[in-house]
């Protein structure tokens, strides 16, 4: 029997996929799509990062992964053979929806410049390469900008609908009133309050209560501002607790005041912030960190018909209603799977609930029934757009604008406050090329 031609082989396959409905997927690497944030010098992040969307010759927008190992790269190195910079650059992400996230974080400054280079095996897709002409800063280089000059950078949004819910309760603010009431009512044995005052861009604080070793995560992020843009001065208070603290009525006698808190509910009056661990893993992104927000578009778990029908949760001890909810998964546990990682608070349970071993990060998305899938898909598309670091940084900025707004008195470095450093940072000294405007051009 005789062989068939190789060309024919290859037109019988093609017409057998076209049969079977398999859609043509090969991608075009110039009409590819690629954008985002990570692609300008001035935006200085953690990690910075940008979009691809795969396209294919005819000019259509792939809606899926393509089959095989899809061979888009990134390359990013200095301008300047003589700057010798580190930059880690991981392979792209797939958000198996035809769209990659492409990463890369700067542990040096360059002056003159990077060059990315985004390919498709040896080609370059869209207008590679991009140029970013020089300075680039990376995370620890202390260079704040003007905050309009910083906010139009980010495109940070023009107004934040939760903001202003929050600030509703406060139209303005009595420093010296805070001063008085929040010592004696958050501040006993059993409280996580820190007092925070910020003066010239400079950070100061003082513990009130018991348990405040969170405060190295509020200490970050407010560093990190003002390493990037100067901040107006204010005195304010963050709950590092897992729960809302102010409960007063808005037209009630005393009033509320407004604490800053990681976390909310529709019956407080805290003005709720991003919390700490998607802060603290965005800062430490692609440093053994890998639950932030940009890793977990790429890792979204098992299909929804793979995923399995029961709740889930893992946690500590912070609450006593989790305790309530591992012995509901131990009198149910083919609707509920709860289990405490680590006891703090209520150490006497351990024994009676048993110590549940960590999960992953990635595990907690096996949940699955008709209205999880909708909401899932919904709340994917929302975290895509609102989750995403630069607007993480537009969010703690405008909160603590809008506070500083609100204050009626000059803020104060009190009795007990520290000093909270600048991280050092040796081995990657930089130069700021800003001139620190006057207070009256703020």
């Amino acid at each position: 029997m005789r062989s068939l031609p190789w060309a024919l082989l290859l037109q019988l396959r093609l017409a057998l996929l076209v049969a079977a409905g398999a859609p043509e997927v090969l991608v075009s690497a110039p009409r590819s799509l690629v954008w985002g944030p990570g692609l300008q010098a001035a935006v200085v992040l953690p990690v910075r990062y940008f979009y691809l969307q795969a396209v294919n010759s005819e000019g259509q927008n792939l809606t899926r992964s393509p089959p095989g190992q899809t061979p888009f790269k990134v390359v990013v190195k200095s301008l300047s053979p003589k700057e010798l910079v580190r930059i880690h650059v991981p392979k792209p992400l797939d958000r198996n929806d035809g769209t990659f996230l492409m990463r890369y974080r700067m542990y040096e400054t360059v002056n003159e410049g990077l060059k990315i280079e985004v390919l498709y095996g040896d080609e370059h897709v869209a207008q590679s390469p991009y140029i970013l002409k020089g300075p680039v800063y990376h995370e620890y280089c202390e260079c704040p900008e003007d905050p309009q000059a910083w906010q139009k950078t980010l495109s940070c949004p023009t107004k934040e609908p939760q903001i202003a819910k929050d600030f509703a309760s406060f139209p303005s603010i009595n420093l010296q009133q805070m001063l008085n009431e929040v010592p004696k009512r958050f501040g006993d044995e059993r409280g996580a309050i820190v007092h925070y005052t910020i003066l010239d861009n400079h950070i100061y604080r003082r513990s009130l209560g018991k348990y405040t070793d969170f405060k190295m995560f509020s200490d970050e992020i407010l560093l990190s501002l003002t390493r990037k843009v100067l901040l107006p001065d204010l005195e304010f208070y963050v709950n590092l607790g897992d729960w809302p603290l102010e409960h007063r009525k808005v037209n009630g006698t005393p009033s509320p005041i407004p604490i800053i808190s990681w976390c909310g509910s529709l019956d407080s009056r805290d003005v709720v912030l991003p919390t700490y661990d998607i802060t603290h893993s965005t800062l430490e992104a692609m440093r053994g960190v890998t639950n932030d927000l940009l890793s977990i578009q790429g890792n979204t778990g098992p299909s929804w018909i793979n995923k399995t029908e029961r709740a889930f949760f893992r946690g500590r001890d912070s609450r006593e209603e989790r305790l309530q909810l591992v012995q509901l998964s131990k009198e149910n546990p083919q609707l509920l799977d709860a289990g405490i990682t680590g006891y703090f608070f209520f150490q006497e349970k351990e024994k009676e609930l048993g110590k549940a071993k960590l999960m992953g990060f990635f595990d907690f998305f096996k949940e699955n029934d008709e209205e999880a899938n909708k909401i899932a898909k919904e709340g994917q598309l929302m975290a895509r757009d609102l989750l995403q670091p630069h607007r993480l940084y537009c969010y703690y900025y405008q909160v603590l604008q809008k506070y500083a707004e609100r204050q009626s008195s000059k803020p104060e470095v009190r009795d007990g406050m520290e000093l909270v450093p600048q991280p050092e940072d040796n081995t990657a000294i930089c130069q700021c090329h800003r001139k620190k405007p006057s207070k009256e051009e703020l």
